[in-house]
């Protein structure tokens, strides 16, 4: 398992924001080359962001890449496939056939470049209706495919709602794609932006829910929103004890020959111990990356 909490946005044109990649505290960084980049720019910023990769000692990069249709896809995976990168982020991913076109486009360029066919992992962002309606086939169309994020603005312009503080009109969307990511057997969703950079309670508010619904892991716009990210997705040190203790007493029960014990006046059966031992596997992941 993995556990990767804040997902970074940074804009593949801006130099500034480029040269401080190093310092920000993200266990992710998205070098984006779609939303953040006007047309006039996006080929300088496809070179700025394989320099920035290369000279980089973030741990792991991802690069959200120009749309299937935009006419800008094939060259970022042409360049992209030559530096070390942990995957692509595939905007307005809407359809099995999506995923497989880069896919196939990835696999063309791994071997132009001599990497590992498969190597680079797709994150299909989900951000439209159609998408939502065909998560599941999405989720299920490649082994490159470890997880999906979630488009909250885009989708909302999509169906035509309104995008508020509370997210009621999302929080179907989001249930979904928790329940479609478990159904197809790969990681829990990263959840989207929360658009206010500065409402510190409203984001702390916001990845809490997140946390709740099932979501493993946060997309950020800006540096402040980082720790919070983090922090909220991280099991804190009594979480870990009580993991252990629980996946302790568990197991010697079951040498026992029992499978529902108390511990603490909390009755302890299979799916408490499993998500004890889930917890427990966290927080080793973190402990090995940090």
């Amino acid at each position: 398992m993995s556990l990767f909490r804040s997902w970074m946005f940074v804009p593949g044109n801006s130099e500034r924001r480029l040269a401080k990649v190093d310092d920000l505290t993200a266990d992710v960084i998205i070098f984006d080359l779609e939303d953040a980049v006007p047309l006039s720019e996006k080929q300088n910023a496809r070179q700025l962001v394989c320099q920035t990769i290369r000279n980089s000692r973030a741990a792991c990069s991802f690069v959200r890449v120009n749309d299937l249709a935009s006419g800008f896809f094939a060259d970022d995976i042409a360049d992209l496939a030559g530096v070390l990168l942990a995957g692509i982020v595939l905007p307005k991913a809407n359809s099995r056939q999506d995923i497989l076109t880069a896919d196939q486009a990835l696999a063309e360029a791994e071997s132009k470049s001599g990497r590992q066919l498969g190597d680079i992992e797709i994150v299909p962002l989900i951000e439209s209706a159609l998408g939502l309606y065909q998560a599941f086939e999405i989720a299920a169309s490649s082994p490159r495919v470890k997880r999906l994020a979630f488009g909250s603005v885009d989708f909302t312009l999509d169906i035509q709602a309104q995008l508020t503080h509370e997210g009621t009109e999302i929080l179907y969307a989001r249930s979904h794609l928790v329940v479609v990511s478990r159904a197809a057997g790969i990681e829990p969703p990263i959840d989207a932006v929360f658009v206010q950079m500065k409402d510190r309670e409203g984001l702390l508010r916001d990845t809490k829910l997140a946390k709740q619904l099932g979501f493993q892991g946060k997309m950020v716009i800006h540096p402040d929103q980082i720790g919070i990210v983090n922090d909220v997705f991280t099991p804190t040190q009594e979480e870990i004890e009580e993991a252990k203790r629980i996946v302790s007493a568990f197991d010697e029960a079951l040498l026992e020959g029992s499978a529902a014990i108390q511990l603490d006046g909390k009755m302890i059966d299979y799916p408490v111990a499993e998500r004890a031992k889930r917890i427990v596997r966290q927080a080793e992941f973190l402990q090995r990356n940090n």
